[in-house]
């Protein structure tokens, strides 16, 4: 398994990402037509996860190492990025 990069700035990249998500879903509170641009985003985050966890896997991490960092068990890290036949 490779040593993990450094990643100083990743905490405060992923809360600006909370705010922009928050504002769109606030902007969607109050104007329907946005819905299907906050279901769009949400669509591209769980792809983006996929592929996020796809490299993760072909670094040499182990199921367990990524449930574990998700709060979830090593099978329902399987489950939900895992390859489907």
């Amino acid at each position: 398994m490779s040593t993990p990069r450094p990643a100083v700035e990743n905490a405060d990249f992923a809360r600006f990402m909370g705010r922009i998500v928050r504002a769109m879903a606030r902007r969607a509170a109050s104007d329907i037509d946005a819905l299907p641009m906050l279901l769009g985003a949400a669509d591209e985050v769980e792809l983006l996860m996929r592929e996020a966890v796809a490299r993760c896997r072909a670094e040499g991490y182990s199921w367990a190492d990524i449930g574990a960092r998700l709060g979830i068990s090593r099978q329902a890290a399987q489950q939900r990025f895992g390859v489907k036949d």
